[in-house]
């Protein structure tokens, strides 16, 4: 069953409105920057002799002689293919193929340089962990090396995980005026259910389960090439590319190593070469828009996905010359339904959700219910409208057809009209604390409350000898500070949920507040996160004393500590973020300029900052420091 397309919500276009006003100047100036870099014809044309020369010299045949001749367009291939990482393997044989579609399209397509990746599940709780949200300016910068040739009048972007797709989408907005399609990997094959995985997990936390029980559960769940199948941030960056228009319809969730996953691949680069010219020309600058990040952000509440976009999309959206904050998030969650169940907000995985209808269902019914805006530009032509269809192999040629109009498993993804729940699931929560995020998404409505004694740690080994010992055995709000990117580069902390879930699970009220992060693998613990001003900036969150009561209400939006506010006030800082000297091994040493220079969690935790009039020529507001 499905309902005549609805008019657009009004919180939808009134939150569009908002950002495209506070986003004027910024934007404006952006866009104009764009257009003055985009010329007709190959940009190479441009180059002098010896310049061209060296952009050709490794080429043969036919490439080097269209390269030389500057008469068709170049395509810079970016990739963070590495053997290592299960999600980015597949990304191997990707040049190949590209280079031949391009080719055959009237392109000339280049690998243009590599961006690293690395993974949060091999780091987590480590010391590379600190590393990772760092990582996302370093793709950016390493892209922007790729493109920064002006060999390219297009680019084609490898890239699946975390960090690694923002990182992508930020360099690649520097040079806005290229036509730009992002190329996915794909989904492992099922394994292990992932609440088998989290029951092994409490297991061991407890010690009822060996090292070795709980590696092969690992190794069960993790056990091929392609993208991790549970919900994380990962999973989320497909999610909300598509619905931005940014991967071919239906891409992000066929498997690797399948016909239709090379066609798609392939296609990807028929495509890119027809955006690049003519009156098809779409660079990345026009795809993404004010309204595509709503789509965006809409497609990520819907679903329950990852609060690291709430890092990832505004500091994205910066570098697009638009300003998105957390009271967005705020206020679309209010009116955006749940429609997806996928772990850790359900039992399904990510090939269970693509099965029942996937973001092809999802953006059918979004729309229907006036929840997205149609009117988009997309790598795919105008109109979302497009996404509504899945690509098939037919006599082995890659069309698009229709999906159901209704899901295949509402155990899993539903229609707008019947939602798990009616809001997102995304709050923000705030009070004498300052604002932090948390996802409810997963968290029981009996536990969404939570007032009790704090415990303070500054790191995770502390907090798990505390519970080990037996010490957090009762009701209590667990704080971990000096975890934000001022602090030490903001890890994720989801490797405390196994003893936080067994606490809860023996009957405790149990929250987490830190100004740190749980990412896509938030769960069924209540978390008020990325709490801004974080403890290393001196924070409010800094002044906790273990037994104070702290009360965190995601029902009402609050965040509070039960402490006279004279009092609270004037207590001393009693800990401090790692010195320069002490944040040393495993490279971090080599990350202390971006450590000292990244901005706040509700700025998106960038070291880039937000585009400034100043970016533009354009002199400062009356009031405002250059």
């Amino acid at each position: 069953m499905s309902s005549p397309r609805r008019p657009l919500n009004d919180t939808v276009a009134e939150v569009t409105r908002r950002i495209a006003g506070r986003s004027a100047a910024t934007r404006s100036a952006y866009l104009d920057r764009m257009a003055a870099a985009h010329q007709e014809g190959p940009v190479r044309r441009g180059l002098a002799c010896s310049n061209l020369a060296h952009g050709f010299a490794a080429m043969d045949g036919v490439d080097k002689e269209a390269l030389r001749a500057a008469r068709a367009p170049g395509v810079a291939i970016v990739s963070s293919y590495n053997d290592l990482l299960s999600a980015h393997q597949p990304l191997q044989d990707y040049p190949a193929w590209l280079k031949k579609s391009v080719r055959r399209a009237g392109g000339v397509a280049q690998f243009a340089g590599g961006v690293p990746a690395m993974c949060d599940g091999i780091t987590q709780g480590r010391a590379g962990m600190e590393l990772s949200l760092f990582s996302r300016e370093v793709i950016a910068m390493a892209t922007a090396i790729a493109l920064s040739h002006d060999m390219f009048d297009a680019a084609l972007l490898l890239g699946v995980c975390d960090k690694i797709v923002p990182g992508l989408l930020a360099g690649a907005l520097a040079f806005g005026h290229l036509p730009a399609v992002l190329v996915p990997a794909g989904p492992m094959n099922s394994g292990l259910p992932n609440k088998e995985k989290a029951r092994v997990r409490q297991l061991y936390a407890e010690g009822r389960a060996t090292r070795e029980d709980l590696l092969d559960a690992e190794a069960a769940s993790y056990h091929s090439a392609g993208t991790c199948t549970f919900y994380g941030t990962a999973n989320s960056n497909q999610m909300v590319v598509e619905v931005m228009g940014l991967h071919l319809p239906g891409a992000s969730f066929v498997q690797p190593n399948t016909p239709l996953r090379q066609a798609l691949t392939e296609e990807a680069g028929r495509r890119v070469v027809a955006l690049s010219r003519g009156a098809s020309y779409t660079p990345i600058s026009r795809v993404l828009d004010e309204k595509a990040f709503v789509n965006g952000l809409i497609a990520l509440l819907a679903t329950g996905g990852s609060t690291n976009h709430t890092l990832h999309l505004v500091s994205v959206a910066a570098a697009a010359g638009i300003q998105l904050t957390w009271d967005d998030f705020a206020d679309l969650s209010a009116v955006v339904p749940l429609l997806a169940r996928v772990y850790p907000n359900g039992s399904a995985d990510i090939n269970h959700f693509h099965a029942a209808g996937g973001i092809q269902f999802l953006v059918g019914t979004l729309l229907d219910a006036g929840l997205l805006h149609e009117d988009v530009h997309t790598v795919a032509g105008f109109g979302l409208h497009r996404y509504r269809q899945e690509p098939i192999l037919s006599d082995g040629e890659l069309v698009w057809r229709d999906v159901p109009t209704r899901s295949l498993d509402e155990e899993v993804l539903r229609p707008a009209w019947r939602p798990f729940a009616a809001d997102g699931g995304l709050r923000m929560v705030e009070g004498n604390l300052g604002r932090a995020v948390i996802k409810v998404s997963a968290v029981a409505p009996e536990h969404r409350i939570v007032q009790a004694p704090a415990r303070v740690f500054t790191d995770q080994a502390a907090l798990k000898t505390a519970f080990e010992a037996g010490e957090l055995d009762r009701d209590v709000v667990v704080v971990i500070r000096q975890q934000g990117p001022r602090a030490n580069g903001m890890p994720e902390l989801h490797g405390l949920t196994p003893a936080l879930g067994v606490l809860m699970d023996r009957g405790y009220q149990v929250a987490l507040l830190t100004d740190g992060r749980m990412s896509g693998a938030s769960g069924k613990i209540p978390a008020a996160i990325q709490v801004t001003p974080e403890a290393a900036a001196g924070g409010p969150i800094a002044r906790i004393a273990d037994g104070d009561v702290v009360r965190l209400d995601a029902r009402a939006g609050t965040l509070d500590v039960l402490v006279a506010e004279d009092e609270f006030a004037a207590r001393d800082l009693v800990d401090a973020p790692p010195s320069e000297a002490s944040w040393v091994g495993t490279g971090r040493e080599l990350f202390g300029a971006l450590r000292r220079a990244v901005g706040p969690a509700d700025q998106g935790a960038s070291v880039f900052g937000p585009l400034t009039p100043e970016h533009f020529g354009m002199p400062s507001p009356a009031g405002v420091p250059s």
